[in-house]
């Protein structure tokens, strides 16, 4: 029997803005797009607890080979001057769209970095053997999730087997050259705190992973980024049925840290969702707040009129815009701060 939707909280978008005004910011405006971030759809061989996205193993929005086209053409227009400096392509499991290889092997063409936000098991899935190769080859960075050093914590957040798996997958791309001392096959870990709290202080916390995945398995990394989670979909779903949504965006918004708000990740980069709709971030783009180019007619438009990369010439169109932003933000700027590359501030 289907269980009903658990309705989301109207937070009022304005509270973040009020912050920031406080503190002497007027708004967020990106300075350029170094940045192209791509969600390639919402398909996943996982379902963790945490997931803004949602995604999962029946999630059916894949983005098509005319929109990945489209996105590469793009890059390249803007990048032909060195402008876009990297690719993150991210999912769901963003190696089990068909356009994949496509993706990376024609960001490095046009000589764009590629990073890849791999949850390890991936490697596991039928078809998926040529992957840790295939990252070889093409230079790509990982940023692969593991929430914790031991089975226990990992399982409870991702599912059964999931740590087996993953230690596996690091000892193979270990194998390879990734993660290891000196080596530019660049392989870094996202931590995400198991419930409704604020990650530790990265490097204590990438120390003693160090410590353990080398004591426990012989595995090395590089980096640890410690990434908060976000009260959006699934784990805002998560905090409602445990009373602790309240709590958890007081806890967010009471530790509002200004010294972050320079290093924000949408300063620098651009979001494209699988149907190819442009935001200021992933965490935007889960909640259809579009993002609106600077200057041009879709400034203030309502939340429903997304720009598409088939609307605009330029990833240029998005340089020096305002980012639409919302109470979700304080996700990003609590405590050390959150981004895709982990804290912002020490």
């Amino acid at each position: 029997m289907n269980q009903p939707a658990i309705k989301q909280p109207d937070f009022p978008l304005q509270r973040f803005d009020t912050e920031l005004r406080r503190y002497g910011f007027p708004h967020l405006e990106r300075r350029s797009v170094k940045t192209l971030q791509v969600n390639v759809g919402k398909l996943c061989n996982q379902a963790c607890h945490h997931c803004h996205v949602e995604a999962g193993p029946k999630r059916s929005e894949i983005m098509t080979p005319a929109t990945a086209e489209r996105i590469i053409e793009l890059a390249g227009r803007s990048g032909s001057g060195g402008w876009i400096e990297a690719i993150d392509l991210t999912g769901g499991a963003p190696e089990l769209n068909p356009s994949f290889a496509y993706l990376v092997e024609s960001a490095r063409a046009l000589g764009i970095h590629v990073m890849v936000r791999c949850n390890l098991t991936v490697l596991y899935e039928p078809d998926m053997e040529y992957l840790p190769e295939f990252y070889r080859e093409n230079g790509v960075e990982l940023i692969c999730s593991l929430p914790c050093y031991t089975a226990e914590n990992v399982d409870m957040q991702r599912g059964v087997g999931v740590f087996g798996k993953s230690v596996d997958a690091l000892r193979e791309l270990n194998a390879l050259g990734y993660g290891m001392p000196n080596s530019c096959l660049a392989l870094n870990l996202v931590y995400n705190p198991l419930g409704a709290s604020l990650p530790p202080a990265q490097a204590g916390l990438e120390a003693k992973y160090h410590e353990e995945l080398e004591r426990l398995f012989g595995i090395q990394f590089h980096r640890l980024f410690t990434i908060t989670n976000m009260p959006i979909k699934r784990f805002s779903e998560q905090l409602v049925r445990s009373g602790e949504l309240e709590s958890y965006m007081s806890l967010l918004v009471n530790h509002f840290n200004p010294a972050t708000v320079d290093g924000v990740m949408c300063k620098e980069l651009i979001s494209i969702g699988w149907d190819g709709t442009v935001f200021d971030c992933d965490f935007n783009q889960m909640l259809e707040i579009p993002a609106r180019p600077a200057n041009s007619r879709y400034e203030g438009a309502g939340r429903a009129a997304g720009v598409s990369i088939y609307d605009i010439e330029s990833l240029c169109a998005f340089t020096n815009a305002r980012i639409a932003t919302g109470t979700h933000c304080f996700g990003c700027t609590a405590g050390a701060g959150s981004s895709c590359g982990g804290e912002l501030s020490r």
